[in-house]
């Protein structure tokens, strides 16, 4: 159950392209080998209200939680957020060339007898 979910200030339109850094991210995820390709999902929220420090209109942030089933050591979560990590940071190089940008990532793992699950894409890529 990797799920990598970025929040993102309305005002990164036009700015950020949504739709490939989600795929840059998923690519990174698989890239760790600690995830099994069906489930992986990335997706990305736009927020459209919002107050970020010292609330200049130009302020902007992606906020990232990255939630996880048990069962990966320490070690393999920090490996898996350094990836997804680096790869935002290179992804969106431009935006920290301005004072008003602001990146975040949380890793959450999920208890097990509290997620239920029902996923057909698993035995389809399970049987490639």
């Amino acid at each position: 159950m990797p799920h990598l979910t970025l929040e993102y200030s309305a005002n990164l339109d036009g700015r950020v392209d949504m739709p490939a850094l989600c795929g840059e991210l998923s690519q990174a995820i698989l890239d760790t080998g600690l995830f099994e390709h069906g489930a992986v999902r990335v997706r990305a929220l736009r927020c459209d209200a919002y107050a970020i420090a010292d609330r200049l209109p130009e302020n902007g942030f992606i906020d990232m939680s990255f939630r996880i089933g048990a069962g990966r050591s320490t070690e393999e979560k920090k490996q898996a957020g350094a990836a997804i990590f680096a790869a935002a940071n290179a992804s969106l190089a431009p935006l920290f060339a301005t004072p008003h940008f602001a990146l975040s990532l949380e890793i959450r793992e999920i208890d097990a007898e509290l997620s239920w699950k029902n996923n057909a894409i698993h035995p389809r890529l399970r049987n490639k």
